[in-house]
C-alpha cells in the first residue's frame, strides 16, 4: 500500500529528451507507464516538468538577451512538455488535465487551487504548466510552490541518478550515497540538488522530498511505498 497518497512529482525536461532531438517518445512513454502505476495504486498525483530539453532561459543571458523573455520562453517550453505528457497518459487511459500558471486559454485552463482540489479529489492527474508564472524562478521551485498549495505528503524529483551523492558518481567512483538528509545538509554539505527556495518551502510545511532514479523501472512505485528508494530529506 502506498505511504503517500497524494504527490507532486518534479520532472526535468531532459528526462524526456533524445540525444539528438528535444524528446524520446518511447521514454514518454515509459515515464507514462510508471505514472499510470501509482495512479492505479489510487495515490493523487500532481506533476510539474521542466523546459531544458527545448530552451533553458538563463542560458541566453550571456547573449544579451532580457532575462524576463528568456524566462518566459522556458515556461512556454513547460507548457509544450506537459501538453505532450497529458496527451500521452491520456492515451494511456489515466485521466490527466493540465493548468498553465501563464494565461495561455486556447489550450490549457489557468491555475485554480480549487478546481485543482477537485481534480485531484476525482482521479484525475494534474500537470502544472508554466513554472510559477513569474521570471526567476526555477520549475524546482515551481515544484514546491505546488506541492505546497495541495497540500502534497512528498515531493518526489526524478533524475538520472540514485539519489543524493557527496560529488557526481558518475565521475566519481568513490562518490558517497547518502540514504537519509536534513534539509540543512544541502546548504552545508553543498549538494545542489534543488534550489534553495524550493527546499525552504519544503521545511517551512515539512513536506518531505525524495530524490530518486527515474530510469529504473518502478522506482516511482517504490518511493510512492515508502520503500528503500532514492534519498529522502525531511525534518
Amino acid at each position: 500500500m502506498p505511504v503517500y497518497k497524494r504527490i507532486l512529482l518534479k520532472l526535468s525536461g531532459e528526462a524526456i529528451a533524445a540525444e539528438n532531438a528535444a524528446f524520446n517518445l518511447g521514454t514518454v512513454e515509459r515515464i507514462a507507464g510508471e505514472i499510470k502505476k501509482v495512479h492505479d495504486l489510487g495515490v493523487e498525483v500532481g506533476i510539474v516538468i521542466g523546459g531544458g530539453n527545448i530552451v533553458r532561459g538563463s542560458a541566453f543571458e550571456r547573449y544579451g538577451l532580457d532575462r524576463t523573455k528568456s524566462d518566459s520562453m522556458g515556461m512556454l517550453a513547460t507548457v509544450i512538455n506537459s501538453l505532450l505528457l497529458e496527451e500521452v497518459l491520456q492515451n494511456r487511459g489515466v485521466p490527466a488535465v493540465m493548468q498553465s500558471a501563464l494565461p495561455v486559454e486556447t489550450i490549457a485552463e489557468s491555475i485554480t487551487l480549487s478546481r485543482t482540489m477537485e481534480y485531484l479529489s476525482k482521479g484525475r492527474v494534474v500537470l502544472f504548466a508554466g513554472g510559477t508564472g513569474s521570471p526567476y524562478f526555477t520549475t524546482d521551485t515551481a515544484a514546491a510552490l505546488r506541492a505546497c498549495e495541495i497540500d502534497a505528503d512528498v515531493l518526489l524529483k526524478a533524475t538520472k541518478v540514485d539519489g543524493v551523492y557527496d560529488k557526481d558518481p558518475v565521475k566519481h567512483t568513490d562518490a558517497t550515497f547518502y540514504r537519509e538528509l536534513h534539509y540543512d545538509d544541502l546548504l552545508q554539505r553543498k549538494l545542489m540538488i534543488m534550489d534553495m527556495p524550493a527546499v525552504s518551502m519544503c521545511r517551512e510545511r515539512r513536506i518531505p522530498i525524495v530524490i530518486f532514479n527515474i530510469g529504473r523501472e518502478d522506482e516511482l512505485v517504490r518511493a510512492v511505498k515508502g520503500s528503500d528508494s532514492g534519498t529522502i530529506i525531511k525534518e
